[in-house]
Parts: C-alpha cells; sequence; structure tokens
C-alpha cells in the first residue's frame, strides 16, 4: 500500500474514534428513556454511530483481517440497518450498542491506533 494509501484510512481510523467518543460523550449519564426521549441527543447518537460504520468500510481488508479484534463486519451492519431504517433496528438494540458495544470498541480502535503511531 502506498504512503497515501496508508494516510487515508489512518484519517477514517481517526474518525472512528472521534465519532465513537461522542456517543460516549452525547449519552454518558442518561437513562435509556432520556435517551429515546431526547430527539436531538438520540438522532446525533444514531448519526455518529452511522459513520462509525461508513468509516469502517475505507479500512483496507488487510487492516481488517490483522485485528478481527474489533468487529469490523459488525459496525458496517449496523450503519446499513441504521441508515435503511426499514430494516428495523429497535430503541433496545441502539441503547445496548451505546452502552456495550461502543464502550468496548473505543478502546480497541484507540490501541490499533496507537499501533500505528508506535
Amino acid at each position: 500500500m502506498s504512503d497515501q494509501g496508508q494516510r487515508e484510512w489512518r484519517f477514517y481510523l481517526d474518525d472512528m474514534v472521534a465519532f465513537a467518543s461522542k456517543v460516549l460523550e452525547y449519552t454518558d449519564g442518561m437513562l435509556q428513556t432520556d435517551f429515546v426521549e431526547n430527539g436531538l441527543t438520540y438522532d446525533a447518537t444514531l448519526r455518529n454511530l452511522e459513520l462509525i460504520g461508513e468509516a469502517a468500510t475505507h479500512i483496507p481488508d488487510s487492516v481488517r483481517n490483522t485485528h478481527p479484534e474489533i468487529p469490523w463486519r459488525m459496525m458496517i451492519a449496523t450503519r446499513n440497518r441504521l441508515i435503511h431504517g426499514y430494516l428495523g433496528i429497535d430503541d433496545d438494540t441502539v441503547w445496548s450498542i451505546v452502552q456495550d458495544d461502543v464502550p468496548e470498541l473505543l478502546p480497541l480502535l484507540e490501541a490499533l491506533r496507537g499501533e500505528l503511531e508506535g
């Protein structure tokens, strides 16, 4: 991979870290009912979950294969389900992603970024 291509996908990784951080920041201290009832927070969180999945599509297969601990396919599938809302994703599922998946994902992404910088 050229240096240019390497740099480009690293920007997507940086974006993924930023989007995941926003999800955690936006929902910090919230209960699920508060989250679902707060339209701005809900919409902003969904948008950032979509963006995480979109950025994941730009990470090369070679990197994805080397880092199977990161749920690349799940992020992309979640993005697709959110974008195409008619496939259905309920509030319980979104809340589970926010509470369980994103807090596990963020340190994995940060570790990958640290590995690249080191």
